[in-house]
């Protein structure tokens, strides 16, 4: 038998398909992982060192979209296809998007806090942004994005889209200056790094909100935090932060105004199982001799 292993253990609904395909599995314990041809990757790193690690490996395949922790490079050099599930997450990812951006323009944290406390005066303390109406600024117009757009506007939203790939692109100085609410649907890059600073807050409109289902890195933390806590921003909505996860005592959890979530938009039971089904696609793919449909690496192809 050949071993697959998993970051998380094997799903059941897995257990069929693997036994069909004459595979076993191993895993979470990592003293199982040097002896699996195949990985079903979360987040953890895999880099030069640890990719040593694994002498039997033939196939990294991310149970999502973000391959950030896998050095491709180091990957193609040792003959390792590495694959994700791009089409995996949209649907749970973008829903919580909308679900963040609700909760914050409708101050829910903050609501919820002083009836709790028994504060009294409630509706007089509550000033919500109703969305219809208002402006979604789009920051990267992938999957996520247009799923995120079409939810919007069924809400009444109109949409605006920065993406350098997309035919009615705005710039990303109009895209700040035109949104009530600014979603981040971009991967970390060395461009995407930090574009969300200090200036770029700035430039959003006064009592907007910043939702961030994409990558932490994106934003400069520290800035953030600043603008909210000068009232220039209403609020934000973030799955994903710089560092991940924050440190309990972070500003940014104790803000009524900001809701944070664990880096779990995609971890719906329907979400999760559609990717582990198409991240094990990927492996059947690529052991019975055929180019995963999600390669990331093609270079490695030549290599072996």
């Amino acid at each position: 038998m050949t071993a697959v292993w998993f970051c998380r253990g094997c799903p059941e609904h897995l257990r069929g398909p693997l036994a069909e395909a004459g595979l076993t599995a191993v895993g979470p314990e990592l003293d199982a992982r040097p002896s699996a041809v195949a990985v079903m990757a979360g987040g953890e790193p895999y880099t030069a060192e640890v990719l040593d690690t694994l002498p039997e490996l033939q196939v990294l395949a991310r149970v999502g979209i973000g391959y950030d922790a896998v050095d491709l490079t180091a990957a193609t050099e040792r003959k390792v296809m590495v694959t994700n599930t791009p089409e995996g997450p949209t649907t749970s990812t973008a829903e919580h998007t909308i679900a963040l951006m609700m909760a914050v323009s409708h101050e829910l944290t903050a609501s919820a806090n002083r009836l709790r406390a028994a504060t009294g005066d409630y509706v007089n303390r509550q000033n919500s942004m109703e969305l219809n109406g208002r402006t979604l600024g789009l920051l990267g117009y992938g999957r996520i994005g247009q799923a995120v757009a079409g939810m919007a506007r069924a809400i009444g939203m109109e949409v605006v889209v920065s993406d350098p790939v997309h035919d009615n692109s705005v710039s990303f100085e109009e895209l700040l200056e035109r949104s009530d609410v600014l979603s981040l649907h971009v991967p970390a890059t060395p461009e995407t790094t930090g574009i969300i600073d200090a200036t770029a807050l700035a430039n959003m409109r006064r009592g907007s909100v910043l939702i961030n289902c994409a990558r932490g890195p994106v934003v400069v933390t520290d800035d953030l935090v600043a603008a909210l806590e000068s009232g220039h921003l209403m609020g934000a909505g973030l799955d994903v932060t710089d560092p991940e996860p924050l440190d309990p005592d972070h500003p940014l959890l104790h803000m009524d105004n900001v809701v944070v979530t664990p880096h779990i938009a995609s971890n719906t039971g329907a979400g999760r199982a559609r990717m582990e089904r198409m991240a094990f696609e990927q492996v059947r793919m690529a052991l019975t001799g055929y180019e995963p449909t999600h390669l990331l690496n093609p270079l490695v192809l030549g290599a072996r």
